[in-house]
């Protein structure tokens, strides 16, 4: 992978993970709040779920 393509992929993560709070505030502070009453275990999970995605769909595309 060349650098291009990590800085690439860095700035496409911080565009989707801007969407959210531009496009719906109050929904986005909402989700957020929810997220922060979340025990560890919880969070850890939907961390894993998200790497295994990611993981699959660059898979998938390689």
């Amino acid at each position: 992978m060349s650098e291009d393509t990590f800085w690439l992929a860095l700035a496409l993560v911080l565009v989707i993970e801007g969407l959210f709070p531009v496009l719906s505030p109050t929904g986005w502070r909402r989700m957020f709040s929810q997220i922060l009453q979340l025990k560890d275990g919880q969070l850890r999970f939907f961390g894993m779920c998200s790497i295994l995605a990611g993981c699959c769909v660059i898979w998938l595309l390689s």
